[in-house]
């Protein structure tokens, strides 16, 4: 096991310099590497189907501190993996760790045993030895892979893999810069989660003051202030619960380098940059902009959409967006990820030349839950703030009373949402007041028909948690209380209903699959690998039951799914009759 000894270990017989220079890959970089007009491609054996991973624990220095990461062939993020559709991928990936390994192929489509889960879809890779991944690359885009071994990923073990397609993309581009957003760590990541079953809110320092109650019993009036402090004080929570683990602990990342470390990507002016952006954080949602630069989307979770262009996005734990800029002027711009409990920020800088740097906008005012978050809030959803509207859920509709089991899900669930409503149109928690463009799941709307075939069966299932506890499961159960996976049936057409019972957003990941989101665009509906599903939110999901084997099925928030927000999906083989 790797301890805190191991994490907070100085390199001391290593200079600063070139250690920095050994820990970010080639392809992270993004100045001196790189050639105008070039497209990076992988330094694991350059643009091949067949790959050496190496794992092991490696000193670096990060944000101007020293430690020790999981690294993948001595750098964090790992070696960029460029395949082409069509190939087949061949990676040995050898485990020099003094622990059992892992890696996830997140969002790619393959057989069930190579997908890379312990326990789930093989054993897992001891120490010492090496296994060998063999998949037919059956798509295209901009993916990502990382350990599923239990808090391995915290600890640096993650990296980007991208997909070319065997035709051109429509969406042509000049040069393309790949953007992981990652938040790291110099605490051993197993004593934080134990902290956190003991006292989950120890991280938590942005809570509510007497200074805070006067300023609304000033606007509300004082009657209105009481009533609400008490609401929130029945129900055992904080408006300020935004992030479990906070920029207290936390270093946010871009392609491994700290806010004072500037990750610079160059740029002729006039060209079209295609911004490859990966959210490989273990827990942290980001709000991204360039001020100065509107981002058209052009890409979510690998599959194209139509173009959308906006000034902001939030992204997910584990979500992807390709995103095409043109910079007209001869000078810097900040890349801004905002952690979304504006509790701290990743920064880069998209420039001509390396050295240079822009304005970093300050951070903004940090949000506050509402009784919508908590399921609460009887009244008419308003629309959406962001750049589209508010359609809802095509299977949903508008607000519901809530539906739950005659148990409110047990021990497990601290908490029913008494109403449930499509947010899809909503932009994402701290950005409702946002003047300018922001993307919402609403903007979602996918370049060809996938499937057009009707559902043949429901299957809802309710994110359940109980924060005290630091308990987080699916229908009140963690996984260590469940009988036996989710029966899928192979070739069925399922309707998955995902209802937020938390005040917390939940990244949801279906291993194997596609999930087609309910958006309301009728046959264009998009494909994703990873659903946000915000707060007291009801959506829904259609899949394509076509791949037989055993599936992890997760929340991507890594603390959330080793407390048990985790199952089994089992596909087996469809009898014809009604499932």
């Amino acid at each position: 096991m790797i301890t805190r000894r191991n994490l907070i270990r100085s390199a001391t017989m290593l200079g600063g310099g070139l250690l920095m220079q050994g820990f970010i890959p080639v392809w992270a970089k993004g100045g001196p590497g790189y050639v105008p007009g070039a497209t990076p491609r992988t330094d694991s054996r350059s643009g091949t189907h067949d790959v050496d991973l190496f794992i092991a624990e490696t000193p670096v220095r990060i944000d101007g501190q020293h430690g020790t990461a999981v690294t993948l062939n001595g750098g964090v993020p790992g070696p960029l993996l460029r395949f082409t559709e069509g190939e087949t991928a061949t990676i040995r990936v050898h485990n020099r760790l003094r622990e059992t390994t892992s890696i996830h192929w997140h969002g790619i489509l393959l057989p069930f045993e190579m997908d890379g889960v312990p326990g789930v879809a093989f054993p897992g890779i001891k120490a010492g030895e090496t296994f060998t991944y063999r998949y037919l690359v059956r798509q295209s885009g901009t993916y990502w892979y990382h350990s599923h071994s239990g808090l391995q990923e915290q600890l640096g073990h993650y990296g980007p893999l991208v997909i070319d397609p065997k035709e051109p993309d429509i969406m042509d581009h000049d040069r393309e810069h790949i953007l992981i957003l990652s938040d790291w760590m110099f605490d051993n990541p197993y004593k934080v989660m134990a902290k956190l079953k003991k006292r989950s809110d120890y991280l938590k320092f942005q809570q509510r003051t007497m200074g805070d109650f006067f300023k609304d019993a000033s606007e509300t009036g004082l009657g209105a202030a009481i009533s609400d402090r008490m609401a929130w004080g029945r129900m055992r929570m904080s408006p300020a619960d935004i992030a479990d683990v906070t920029g207290h602990i936390y270093s946010y990342l871009i392609n491994g380098a700290g806010p004072d470390d500037n990750w610079t990507g160059l740029f002729q002016p006039g060209e079209r940059l295609r911004l490859r952006i990966i959210n490989a954080a273990s827990m942290s949602y980001f709000n991204l902009r360039i001020p100065g630069l509107a981002m058209t989307v052009v890409a979510a979770d690998g599959q194209p959409v139509q173009p959308v262009e906006v000034d902001e996005f939030q992204i997910a734990p584990a979500e992807t967006y390709d995103v095409i800029v043109t910079p007209k002027d001869d000078r810097a711009y900040t890349v801004m990820a905002e952690a979304m409990d504006r509790s701290g920020y990743a920064r880069g800088t998209l420039a001509p030349r390396s050295g240079m740097s822009a304005a970093i906008p300050a951070l903004r005012d940090q949000p506050l839950r509402t009784m919508a978050d908590m399921g609460m809030d009887m009244d008419a959803m308003p629309a959406g703030h962001g750049h589209g509207k508010n359609h809802g859920s095509m299977a949903m509709g508008g607000p519901i009373v809530a539906r739950h089991g005659p148990s409110g899900h047990g021990p497990g669930s601290a908490g029913v949402a008494a109403v449930q409503r499509s947010r899809l149109g909503e932009p994402g928690t701290g950005l409702e007041t946002i003047d300018h463009r922001v993307l919402v799941y609403t903007d979602l709307k996918a370049r060809t028909v996938y499937n057009d075939r009707p559902p043949e069966r429901e299957l809802e299932l309710h994110l359940t948690g109980n924060m005290e506890r630091y308990m987080w499961s699916f229908d009140g159960e963690k996984f260590s209380e469940v009988d036996g996976p989710i029966p899928f049936a192979l070739g069925e057409r399922l309707r998955l209903i995902l209802v937020n019972d938390t005040m917390m957003e939940h990244p949801i990941h279906l291993h194997g699959m596609w999930m087609e989101l309910e958006n309301g665009h009728g046959g264009l509906i998009p494909r994703k690998h990873t659903i946000s599903v915000k707060p007291g939110e009801r959506l829904s999901a259609l899949i394509h039951v076509d791949a037989p084997g055993r599936w992890a099925f997760h929340c991507h928030l890594l603390y959330h799914m080793e407390a048990g927000m985790f199952r089994v999906v089992e596909v087996t083989p469809y009898d014809g009759e009604d499932a």
